[in-house]
């Protein structure tokens, strides 16, 4: 069973996943907006990915036979005064992210809730890789390449299912 602890912790990490989305989305859509489709496809993946990692918490408490609920997403705005500051608010959120979850690893840890421990781990992994992306592409933007050019070296997305069935999801 999940401790009740833990439960309010993934039920609000829900939430958060949501919002990441809408945030990505958001840089999606700067990017859009100024021709830039290369990095727009880029964040909208990343949007989608979001979403993705809510329904795997979402499913998980099912699966645990824990009723879920969805928090409200917070509201995201395409207002960025260039794409440093785009890239650097997706850094800035990921490495936010990876605290929730350590978080949520040593409340589980604290209160032998050993079912999560799989789940979190598969996150924690997912976030080194996350990090380093959004750190790379801080770089590149910071480089003062031509944001057109750059384009040929976003990274491809990762293949998600492939992640998710190593940790059993």
């Amino acid at each position: 069973m999940i401790s009740s602890t833990l439960t309010k912790a993934l039920n609000e990490q829900i939430g958060h996943e949501l919002s990441a989305h809408n945030h990505y989305l958001a840089i999606a859509v700067y990017f859009a907006h100024r021709s830039l489709d290369g990095w727009a496809d880029f964040f909208y993946r990343q949007a989608e990915e979001e979403r993705t990692h809510a329904m795997k918490i979402l499913h998980f408490l099912l699966d645990n036979d824990v009723a879920p609920h969805v928090p409200e997403a917070k509201e995201a705005r395409p207002a960025f005064a260039d794409a440093v500051e785009a890239v650097a608010s997706a850094v800035k959120a990921e490495r936010t992210v990876t605290t929730q979850f350590e978080a949520m690893m040593a409340i589980a840890h604290q209160e032998n809730d050993y079912r999560a421990v799989p789940l979190l781990q598969w996150f924690l992994n997912e976030q080194i890789e996350e990090e380093a992306t959004m750190g790379k592409l801080l770089d590149l933007v910071q480089s003062g390449i031509n944001l057109f050019q750059a384009q040929d070296y976003l990274p491809t997305p990762h293949a998600e299912g492939e992640a998710g069935a190593e940790a059993g999801a």
